[in-house]
């Protein structure tokens, strides 16, 4: 048992001392740097169901990284078809530690399509780098690249932009929607007619959700176009978002966007809630005066004067005639006789 364990550690041993010059041909599908990210594998051949140890150095410290066994692929082109081509069921993620290293264990399965195979390793959040470390899948069918794989012939030229604005949906909570602009120049030296490329956005600590946006045009050889690929966020989506465009497997735009909060949807709810109770409280009061008997005829029939005369008994009010007629017939220093006569001579006449 002793000589079994020491002849597996230096068949360990001897995997990695040939796996050094592998990792180190290995070049990211980004641009090239001194100190650039690098990715060692335990081993560079692997049956489904099996596991590998990934390790790496001269990441970003703290960066999130997920790690995939992909097909169709090769070291320094990219994985053609994107993450299409990998075993996503199966990857896994790891954290970069202070000093820029990792270290995950990967179980090997295989590709929804054919080998060559790669260790995709490529960063979501931050700084997204991209290191494929070519791997063998026992067991699984290999077949040629395409004619057209190979490293990508579009180059950025000029930063990019997002154009346009938001309307007053949005404030609502309606998708926000721009255009990410950027001028390519193609590199090689055949024409790129109808490039399809893939925008996704990110918000946090999540992966690009990629969608395929086609363009319509072709450039040729050593010329540049402006390119515009439309992007659109989800109903409600606010915060601080990234627009990513990438290119046969490798990123070309990076380009922030950050999206307001709908302060309308905000503003609806708040009527809302003090429209509704007012509603309602008007609503009941008015059910409550229909509902309850009038207050003065309640009084009407609880309280009856005693002293209030009857019909029978009341007195018949006489006309105003007949009235002014008796008051004058009463007056006792007034009477017929007693009034004075023109015809009748007055006592100081007489004397």
């Amino acid at each position: 048992m002793t000589h079994l364990r020491t002849a597996a550690g230096g068949l360990l041993a001897a995997l990695l001392l040939a796996l050094l010059p592998v990792t180190a041909d290995a070049a990211p599908t980004g641009p090239p740097t001194a100190d650039g990210p690098r990715v060692a594998l335990s081993r560079t051949e692997g049956g489904k169901g099996g596991e590998i140890t990934v390790s790496g150095s001269g990441w970003k410290p703290g960066a999130l990284l997920m790690l995939l066994v992909c097909g169709r692929a090769e070291p320094g082109r990219g994985v053609v078809g994107g993450t299409n081509s990998c075993a996503n069921t199966d990857g896994r993620a790891a954290t970069v530690d202070a000093r820029g290293a990792f270290g995950a264990k990967l179980p090997v399965a295989e590709p929804p399509v054919p080998c060559p195979c790669v260790v995709h390793v490529a960063g979501v959040t931050g700084q997204q780098d991209t290191v494929d470390v070519a791997f063998t899948v026992a067991g699984h069918p290999t077949a040629p690249l395409p004619e057209s794989a190979g490293r990508p012939r579009l180059a950025v030229l000029a930063s990019a932009r997002l154009e346009g604005s938001s309307g007053v949906l949005v404030w609502f909570g309606a998708p926000a929607r721009r255009e990410i602009v950027v001028t390519l120049g193609n590199l090689g030296q055949t024409p790129v007619k109808d490039p399809v490329f893939e925008v996704g956005t990110s918000h946090g600590v999540f992966a690009p959700q990629y969608e395929e946006r086609q363009w319509r045009g072709t450039i040729e050889p050593g010329r540049k176009a402006l390119v515009k690929l439309p992007v659109e966020l989800a109903a409600g989506a606010h915060g601080d978002y990234q627009v990513s465009v990438r290119h046969g497997g490798t990123v070309l735009v990076e380009q922030p966007w950050g999206v307001g909060r709908p302060w309308g949807v905000t503003l609806f709810w708040v009527l809302l809630a003090l429209v509704v109770p007012a509603a309602l409280f008007r609503i009941g009061m008015a059910v409550v005066d229909r509902v309850r008997p009038p207050l003065g005829g309640r009084r009407a029939r609880g309280r009856t004067p005693a002293h209030a005369p009857t019909p029978a008994s009341a007195p018949v009010s006489a006309s105003p005639s007949a009235s002014a007629s008796e008051s004058t017939a009463v007056l006792p220093w007034f009477t017929p006789d007693s009034a004075p006569s023109e015809t009748s001579p007055t006592t100081k006449g007489q004397a």
